[in-house]
Parts: C-alpha cells; sequence; structure tokens
C-alpha cells in the first residue's frame, strides 16, 4: 500500500523545518500548543486546495496556476501571517509529502501577509499522486470536537453517497450507516468475535459493545421528507431486548466515539484516516479498546495519524506489542513526542524508539509523567501522614 512515509516542513506555523516519519498507526502526542494539529493541517491544506480545484498538476507554461487554500471546508487558517513559521530566514512555506514508492509531491508557497490563498512559487512542474488517499475517497478526517447526541443527525447524499465521508464532526456518520451498514467490512483481521456477522453495523455494534461492556444494538430511522436520521441504542441483557433510547438519554461517549469507529471499521486497505482526540468522553477501558481496533487496521494497510492526549491509548499500544510473539508491531507504529525548543521559537518532533518489548527506550522527561508523579506523591503523602499520626500519639 503506498502510504505516506514522510512529511516535511518549512515556515510552517510552529516549525522552521522539520522531517516528521510516519508509520502505519503514527501518533502525535505533547502538551497543548506544541504543534500537534498542525502536522495534520499540513495535509489537510493539500487535499482542501486540491479539492477546491486550486492545486493541480502543473506544466512548464502554467507554473504559477496552483494556489494553497487556507480556508475551506476541513480547515479554516486565516491568512499567510496565521501559517507562516515567526522568524523565518526567507519567504518560503514548504510541504513535502514523501510516499512509501518513494514519490514526492514537493511544493513551496509564497508568503503572502494577508491571503487567504497562497501562489506557488517553485518553477519546476509537478504531478498530483490522485490515486493516494490524501486525495482520493478512501480519506477520513475526524477533528476534535465532534458531534455528541442529539436527537436527530443531518443526512447528505453528495457527502455519504458520492464521496463517503463521515464529515469533519462526525456529522453524516449516522447516515453513512444507514447506507453501508450491510456491507461486510474489507478488512476481516478487525472483526470482532461476538459480531452478529461481517457487516458493517454489526461490527459497529460489537466493538462498542466491547468498549461499554454493555451488548448494545444501533437503530437508524431515516426521515427523507426533511434530511434528518434518527440514531437510537438498544441494549441486550442475555434474551431480553431494551427498548430504544435516543441518543440523547444514553451516555455521551457512545455517540461522541461513533465516527471514529465508523472510519476505522470501514477504512479500506491504503486508506489514510486523520483523527483528533479519539479518546474524548471514553473510559479508560474504552480507549485501549479503540488502540486495539488501531492495532488491527494498521496491519490491514490502513494508515492512522492520530492527534491524543491520553496515557492510556499508547500504554495500551506499548502492552500489544510487548505481547506481540511475531515481534512486527514496534515497526507498525511511530510514536511522536511534539515538544518546544529550548528557546521555545519553534516546535520539534521526536520520534521515541519503541523496542519489541513495549519499552520507549528514549522516554523524554516530560512525556506522560502525571500518572507516575502522582502515584509516588499519593504514596509519599501516605508515608508522611502515617508519620505525623505516629509522632501524634507518642506519649
Amino acid at each position: 500500500m503506498n502510504i505516506i512515509k514522510s512529511l516535511h516542513l518549512h515556515n510552517f506555523k510552529c516549525f522552521e523545518d522539520q522531517t516528521i516519519a510516519f508509520a502505519p498507526l503514527t501518533m502525535l502526542a505533547g502538551l497543548n500548543g506544541q504543534g500537534k494539529s498542525s502536522v495534520l493541517q499540513s495535509l489537510l491544506l493539500l487535499r482542501q486546495s486540491y479539492q477546491q480545484g486550486l492545486l493541480r498538476p502543473t506544466t512548464q507554461t502554467d507554473e504559477f496556476s496552483s494556489r494553497l487554500a487556507l480556508k475551506g471546508d476541513l480547515v479554516q487558517l486565516g491568512t499567510g501571517k496565521d501559517i507562516y513559521f515567526e522568524g523565518g530566514q526567507d519567504e518560503l512555506i514548504d510541504i513535502e509529502v514523501t510516499w512509501q514508492s518513494n514519490d514526492k509531491l514537493s511544493l513551496s508557497f509564497k508568503y503572502e501577509t494577508d491571503d487567504d490563498t497562497l501562489k506557488l512559487a517553485q518553477s519546476q512542474p509537478f504531478t498530483m499522486h490522485l490515486q493516494t488517499a490524501l486525495f482520493h475517497h478512501d480519506f477520513q478526517y475526524l477533528q476534535a470536537e465532534r458531534l455528541g447526541p442529539r436527537p436527530f443527525f443531518e443526512m447528505s447524499n453528495f457527502q455519504v453517497g458520492e464521496k463517503r465521508q463521515l464529515g469533519t464532526r462526525g456529522e453524516y456518520t449516522t447516515h453513512f450507516l444507514s447506507v453501508y451498514g450491510n456491507e461486510k467490512i474489507t478488512n476481516e483481521i478487525m472483526a470482532h468475535r461476538n459480531a452478529i456477522s461481517l457487516n458493517l453495523i454489526h461490527q459497529v455494534e460489537a466493538w462498542l459493545s466491547e468498549m461499554s461492556s454493555r451488548n448494545t444494538r444501533l437503530e437508524l430511522t431515516p426521515l427523507p421528507g426533511i434530511d434528518l436520521i434518527s440514531l437510537n441504542y438498544s441494549f441486550v441483557t442475555e434474551q431480553q431486548v431494551s427498548q430504544p433510547y435516543r441518543s440523547v438519554n444514553v451516555g455521551f461517549g457512545f455517540t461522541y466515539s461513533l465516527p471514529i469507529l465508523v472510519a476505522i471499521l470501514s477504512a479500506k486497505p491504503g486508506a489514510l484516516l486523520l483523527l483528533e482526540n479519539p479518546e474524548a468522553h471514553l473510559h479508560p477501558k474504552g480507549q485501549a479498546v479503540l488502540a486495539e481496533l488501531m492495532v488491527r487496521a494498521a496491519k490491514c494497510g490502513v494508515q492512522i495519524v492520530v492527534e491524543t492526549h491520553s496515557d492510556h491509548l499508547i500504554n495500551r499500544l506499548r502492552r500489544l506489542v510487548a505481547e506481540d510473539l511475531s515481534n512486527e508491531l514496534a515497526g507498525l507504529i511511530n510514536i511522536l513526542f511534539v515538544q518546544q525548543s529550548d528557546d521555545q521559537r519553534s516546535s520539534y518532533i521526536e520520534p521515541l524508539r519503541l523496542n519489541d518489548e513495549g519499552q520507549i527506550e528514549n522516554w523524554p522527561p516530560n512525556f506522560l509523567i502525571e500518572t507516575a508523579e502522582d502515584a509516588r506523591a499519593i504514596v509519599k503523602a501516605g508515608i508522611a501522614k502515617r508519620r505525623q499520626m505516629k509522632g501524634t500519639n507518642t506519649p
């Protein structure tokens, strides 16, 4: 599968000059405001520009016809001054994507302060890699601010029927399931053992049940006259099936995680998924289950790039690597720690070396330290309190 191998950014937002190595499953971790979202946004700008017809193959005679669209359906980044690296030494913003086949898309755009489309600055012709998922239908982007429970959800025959899109907020997920729910998932490695069948909707129900420990059924009711669709949940206990409950009366995490599950389970080999905070509103158990599903997808040739703050997600990945007797999983996962430089002028990305025992060999000082620090502090405080009590009770 021709997945993305690396991404190079120059003068883009917080990155002065950064090369980022990708894997089938790439995790971007780090404190808020360090640049994790910027990595995803650089790819989204390319797709958005192509969809708007602004980014297209050039020839020697129309070399400056292409532009980079900073505003669109995927991202709204403002104008040139909003994405230009403060302190840049030249007036070029470069984005270069390299695929596993070693094909490259190398673009330089001229910095313009107040423009929301930037002109192509390079003079050599280039060709678009239209058959890769970045520019094709085998792509999903789910932003951090997704839709939670609603009485009704939107329908879109164009986005769902023609483009097979869930919407950046997951707003078309329910419609997507109503259209494609009876299709078998492409990758049987992702099949849940307790699912009724390989059909997408049954697989979604099974994984949702695994994440919540409740045997869950989905009920989708289209209202085509007003282009809306309702989503209800039922729960199975032994031989009893509960009444259907509206999504607004069921746990928030059910509906919030639904687009993530549908995106992964419906993905075909070679697909590209960009997911922001997929762990949001999920119990730690649900996050751990999600990590297992992501690994299965990566084994099938689906490329997933995740922005996350979840130690549960990353630690379950480490556990899966440690338990993998084939020692293949470590090579499928990249964990990247995004942090500021010492002078705080720019950000840089430190790849973490994950060995086949699930150990991170170059653990950075500020990487997922809160749980361990809190545990040590609790033990220390307990010891101090017992000593104090012992001293108080001494005659």
